[in-house]
């Protein structure tokens, strides 16, 4: 694999941690800038929502651009603005900056994902995807505890002056390992030609799937604390460690995929969309259970980050003529889950389900992605593929 593709994960990690590191900081800020604790809550959902509208928005701005300047540039403005971020004594600044962080970080994802794959070459590219990919498993296992301890020994400052810290190596290696060109497979499409191909009804299928997947995700791993602790029984000295299991599982789930995704993408897929569904329900019925609550959490945070990786994989497949736009298709897509997940297991805490609410949740939006996957395998194909064995159409 390329050198690149590890230094695309690297800047990935960094941007993984400002995403999901506010969990443990949010008391912080809210007691420094003088808000509520719902209000700081509010900065997470800003850079969810960020992503989600930036990347398709940032995905045409810089799409004639060389790689290598839009790959800089992004991650230009994401150092820049959690500098900002670290001085500014006002909340409604630090929220001007998480919408700009998160529109860095989209438009970095997106070119991120079609250089990794252009690099790798077209026999690796779950490979080149599950390395990109995997910078966020590693933000979630390392990354953001250490933000949490940062946070808790020096403040929430210092949790943002190490995420631009971390980025600065990250770019110096960029702009010595990536080529200064465009991705060389793909010639340059028009906008209105690449927003066609967006259009095909597998794509638009795939990328349904895929929210459904990530939405049933974030909605169990947003209430595992109160889960693990109210309903599993352990005390709050195990939270750490059960988001480590689930952490240690998606690293382990997404390399696991990155080496098969690229020669049974469809085996990949399938047996892991129906492997979390039951794994959703095993966990919420036998959530009481220590052992197994805790297996679970260690095998569903493999399995949903391993199909995953295949899922972003097969967008990128199926839109051969779009890739950079098909990225950031698969990155909103990724963050529509990642928003509406847990939005929709909060509804369900006060049901008689109690704290088990999102995990079965998490199940039925698993069987929806299920659904969906059955009409995608109906769709017609549009495109052929021939760069990847195993995958005849999209």
């Amino acid at each position: 694999m390329p050198f690149a593709v590890y230094v695309l994960g690297l800047a990935v990690f960094a941007q993984g941690t400002s995403e999901f590191m506010l969990s443990g900081l949010l008391t912080g800020i809210a007691a420094d800038l003088h808000v509520s604790l719902s209000a700081a809550g509010l900065l997470t959902s800003a850079f969810a929502v960020g992503m989600v509208v930036g990347a398709p928005l940032t995905a045409l701005a810089g799409r004639t651009w060389p790689r290598r300047r839009a790959l800089l540039f992004f991650l230009g403005v994401f150092v820049a603005v959690h500098v900002a971020g670290a001085l500014t004594g006002s909340y409604g600044v630090l929220l001007a900056t998480r919408v700009a962080g998160a529109l860095a970080n989209a438009g970095f994802w997106a070119v991120a994902l079609v250089t990794a794959v252009d690099l790798a070459g077209p026999r690796r590219r779950a490979r080149a995807t599950a390395v990109v990919v995997g910078g966020v498993t590693v933000a979630c296992v390392v990354g953001v505890p250490a933000g949490a301890v940062l946070g808790e020994l020096w403040g929430w400052r210092a949790a943002f002056w190490a995420v631009a810290l971390v980025s600065l190596p990250a770019a110096l290696a960029l702009l010595r390992a990536v080529p200064g060109g465009r991705p060389g497979d793909v010639p340059l499409q028009s906008a209105r030609t690449e927003l066609r191909a967006l259009a095909r009804p597998r794509l638009l299928l795939t990328l349904l799937v895929m929210a459904l997947v990530q939405g049933a995700t974030f909605c169990t791993f947003s209430y595992l604390e109160p889960l693990v602790t109210r309903v599993t029984g352990v005390g709050a000295g195990w939270v750490p460690v059960v988001l480590a299991l689930f952490g240690a599982g998606s690293f382990a789930g997404v390399t696991l995929a990155g080496r098969l995704a690229d020669t049974h993408p469809r085996a990949v897929v399938g047996l892991g969309m129906a492997a979390l569904t039951a794994g959703w329900a095993a966990l919420a019925l036998t959530a009481a259970h220590p052992v197994a609550a805790l297996a679970l959490v260690l095998l569903q945070g493999a399995l949903a980050f391993g199909t995953g990786t295949a899922l972003i994989t097969r967008v990128l497949q199926q839109a051969p003529d779009a890739p950079t736009l098909a990225g950031s298709f698969a990155t909103a897509a990724f963050n529509v889950g990642a928003a509406t997940g847990p939005w929709l297991g909060g509804l369900t805490l006060g049901t008689s389900l109690g704290f088990r609410a999102p995990v079965w949740v998490s199940a039925l939006l698993m069987v929806l992605a299920l659904a969906a996957a059955a009409l995608l395998a109906r769709a017609p194909a549009t495109v052929r593929v021939h760069a990847l064995p195993g995958v005849d159409e999209t």
